[in-house]
């Protein structure tokens, strides 16, 4: 299944304080390991969403060798995340080839790699749908959307992206896991903390 893996990092980290993705994970940052996580889960291609004017992030991308080429700028962060999502289905970058797009948070570094392989099972299972994995009922990111709904995305008029995928003609189809790090986002110091114990 040719997929593609969006990552959401033009986030201000208002909350955290200091930029939660060049925060230290392993032996490399949050960025670093997410990409190295969707590299070792065989995506085809992963773009990074960042902040237009994010010189830190670019740093850090460079320091890492992550290709200038797979890297979307947003020239307006503060509208929110539908708004990274909106600018990378209308990015004219991605390789023709793909079928498959993944939406991943850019603060999920936590999460195990059999979850994030078994969101692809799942999609590779149901081609035609929008599949997340859900804790306890609810559907958590990252979510794995066909070619025919992110294209979409670029021209849609709804406020986020709950909004446009409770909107689509598709069918949305669920899987439980048991991954509790589904269930947090490293928003606050005390979440990275909780994040990194959890991942060791």
């Amino acid at each position: 299944m040719p997929f593609a893996t969006l990552i959401l990092a033009a986030g201000a980290s208002s909350r955290m304080g200091k930029p939660k993705l060049l925060l230290p994970w392993g032996d490399t940052s949050v960025i670093g390991h997410l990409i190295q996580q969707w590299q070792q889960a065989e995506a085809s291609q992963i773009a990074v969403v960042l902040a237009a004017a994010d010189k830190a992030l670019e740093r850090e991308l460079e320091r890492i060798g992550f290709p200038a080429a797979d890297r979307i700028h947003n020239p307006a962060p503060e509208r929110g995340m539908f708004s990274s999502i909106q600018c990378a289905a209308r990015w004219p970058g991605w390789k023709p080839s793909l079928r498959h797009w993944v939406i991943a948070l850019g603060d999920q570094p936590h999460l195990r790699p059999e979850t994030l392989r078994a969101l692809l099972r799942l999609g590779t299972a149901h081609p035609e749908s929008v599949c997340q994995l859900s804790r306890h009922g609810r559907p958590r990111h990252p979510v794995l959307l066909p070619a025919v709904a992110f294209q979409q995305l670029g021209n849609s008029t709804h406020a986020n992206l709950k909004e446009f995928l409770k909107n689509l003609s598709l069918d949305f189809v669920q899987e439980e896991s048991d991954d509790s790090g589904l269930d947090l986002d490293i928003d606050h110091p005390a979440d990275y903390d909780k994040a990194v114990r959890l991942f060791n």
